[in-house]
């Protein structure tokens, strides 16, 4: 899972995303081509930009709800991982988008923002929440030890 200085620089740098064709440019060492299902055409259709890591080359992540998918295989299709994708990230406004970006209105555009920002801060607030944790537990586990000396 991306660090929370990952997540800002992919939020504040996705909001151009939703542009078809700057999520299919993202794919350019995508490793799946012809042949396969999850082209980049398709991988962008369904909302994703390519984010590679060094370890993980086929890395993709929504670009409205910042869901990250790897493990691709060529004949996964990137619309039947949707399922995936909702159930790992039920409230992705682009999964239930019911019409094309390019006919949004300013409002509704504005609203899609707003649920993306609420998106992006509750990813953060739960990393937090899980850095803090394991920071009470650390505390808790060397007092005991002090204890016990």
């Amino acid at each position: 899972m991306a660090s929370t200085d990952v997540l800002a620089s992919r939020f504040f740098s996705y909001d151009k995303m939703y542009s078809h064709d700057l999520r299919e440019e993202s794919f350019s060492d995508w490793p799946f081509r012809e042949e396969c299902n999850c082209t980049p055409e398709k991988m962008a259709k369904a909302g994703f930009v390519h984010c590679p890591s060094e370890n993980e080359p086929d890395v993709a992540c929504c670009f409205f709800c910042l869901i990250e998918l790897e493990g691709w295989e060529p004949q996964d299709d990137p619309w039947l991982v949707k399922s995936e994708h909702v159930k790992r990230s039920p409230y992705c406004g682009f999964l239930n988008l019911s019409k094309d970006f390019t006919e949004l209105t300013v409002a509704e555009f504005y609203h899609m923002e707003k649920e993306r920002l609420k998106i992006y801060i509750r990813k953060v607030f739960h990393k937090k929440m899980a850095y803090f944790r394991d920071e009470i537990d650390l505390t808790v586990e060397r007092l005991k030890s002090q204890l016990d000396s």
